[in-house]
């Protein structure tokens, strides 16, 4: 059996620990607050984007931009948001793990593929593996999201316009609450223009109306569809660091609870250990005053 100090220093080391973890948890709450604000706020920006994207492909038709284009080769990228540090339970492992299966399940066997990473837990992981990785970036924080967002979109768009690849895939964790995240893997090119259908389009196809657009179609395209490449990257940004910060939340959490219980156990042990301490002391005690008395 431990002796009482080792108990004593235990409790205390578990004591720091369980500070350390509600701290961290408090900090991750807060930040989480800010993060789903951020998206709250994109939500209706992206939406509007995509609507207006989906009606001018619709009356200008897909083939109107080049990063419409489908193709039939087998040189796939993944675009890849994980976060920089850990102490968040599985939150990078399921992504980690979705990359994998994705590409074993999901792709041919010959299929090139290549990882833009973002977040340091994806470079370590991938790096060990002699995945070929094109770029790594440090995941972003709620200032730097949209400038990494440009900065990926910009690459993507250059590899697909220049036919490196033939399609671009970006895997992050979606947010839907403190303590839910579900692993999403999304076609970011070529773009497939989400919702609208209602607008413009709509109405072209069906009563023969369309709008006049100044500039011309294609010119608006041409501005539109590669911000809207940059949006959905924004977007998955954002989801990935809200995602970040409840598992954070969730894990420290847990982590707290978990001390806690240790504590309560380590001090029913000490409680034991001292009382059979006393006890011994009594017994030689009075095992000692019998012995003077005989």
């Amino acid at each position: 059996m431990p002796s009482l100090k080792a108990i004593r220093k235990r409790i205390g080391s578990v004591k720091n620990t369980r500070k350390i973890t509600r701290a961290m948890k408090l900090v991750a709450a807060a930040k989480l607050r800010r993060a789903q604000d951020a998206i709250i706020a994109a939500r209706p920006y992206a939406l509007a984007l995509s609507n207006v994207v989906s009606e001018l492909a619709e009356v200008a038709g897909t083939d109107a931009h080049p990063l419409f284009e489908a193709r039939e080769g087998n040189r796939t990228a993944i675009v890849v948001f994980t976060s920089d540090r850990g102490l968040a339970g599985a939150f990078n492992a399921n992504v980690i793990k979705k990359v994998e299966a994705f590409v074993a399940t999901e792709l041919p066997a010959d299929a090139e593929v290549s990882l833009r990473l973002i977040g340091r837990k994806a470079n370590q992981y991938f790096s060990r593996r002699n995945a070929r990785i094109t770029s790594f970036d440090p995941a972003p924080t709620g200032a730097t999201a949209l400038d990494v967002a440009r900065e990926t979109a910009n690459r993507i768009v250059d590899d697909f316009l220049n036919k490196k690849v033939d399609r671009v895939l970006v895997v992050f964790n979606e947010f839907k609450s403190a303590i839910s995240q579900t692993v999403m893997i999304k076609q970011v090119l070529p773009v497939v223009p989400e919702g609208g259908g209602a607008g413009a389009g709509a109405a072209g196809s069906a009563g023969g109306v369309d709008y006049a657009y100044e500039p011309g179609k294609e010119e608006l395209l041409a501005r539109m569809v590669p911000l809207y490449v940059q949006i959905g990257l924004y977007r998955a940004a954002l989801e990935n660091i809200a995602g970040e910060f409840g598992a954070r939340m969730s894990a420290m959490e847990n982590a707290t609870k978990n001390a806690g219980e240790m504590i309560a156990k380590l001090t029913l042990q000490y409680n034991r250990a001292r009382q059979a301490s006393i006890t011994k002391e009594l017994l030689e005690i009075i095992g000692g005053a019998e012995a003077l008395k005989g």
